[in-house]
């Protein structure tokens, strides 16, 4: 007999970055920025209901993902749908921004990941590897190596 245990609980990643808000933003919302911290983004625009896609190929698999910006307040918070291109399962990924002096504290909370198949692929230490990897690391140092430069 197995017991799965289905948890919840959103990812939730935050850091603090030495940037000010403003650059954290463009960093999060300008495609040309957000391709050399992010996800190789056709078109990305903070608007509510824009959909973007990105492909990524991880250990021999290929992930297409879906998402459809829903909530935008400019340098504040971002949230948007996250889905997987012909898997069942919806999430949401929001990501909130909040000053302190010069530096920016990054509140990012990936919920819904239990919708995701029951496979490996998807399981929840994944989601928070790969989130600490990009936020942490990633635009970290992207928004901290050219201190001053919004």
């Amino acid at each position: 007999m197995t017991t799965e245990i289905k948890s919840e609980e959103p990812v939730i990643i935050e850091r603090t970055l030495s940037a000010p808000v403003a650059k954290v933003w463009k960093a999060l919302t300008d495609v040309d920025q957000m391709r050399q911290w992010y996800f190789d983004l056709k078109d990305f625009k903070p608007e509510v209901g824009f959909e973007f896609e990105f492909v990524v190929e991880h250990e021999g698999n290929t992930y297409h993902h879906l998402c459809r910006v829903i909530e935008v307040i400019p340098q504040k918070k971002i949230a948007y749908t996250w889905r997987y291109k012909g898997e069942p399962g919806d999430s949401l990924v929001t990501i909130e921004l909040f000053a302190e002096g010069d530096k920016t504290r990054l509140k990012l909370t990936h919920s819904g990941i239990e919708t995701f198949p029951k496979t490996p692929a998807y399981a929840r230490k994944n989601f928070e590897a790969g989130w600490t990897a990009i936020i942490g690391s990633e635009l970290k140092k992207f928004v901290e190596k050219s201190k001053g430069k919004p």
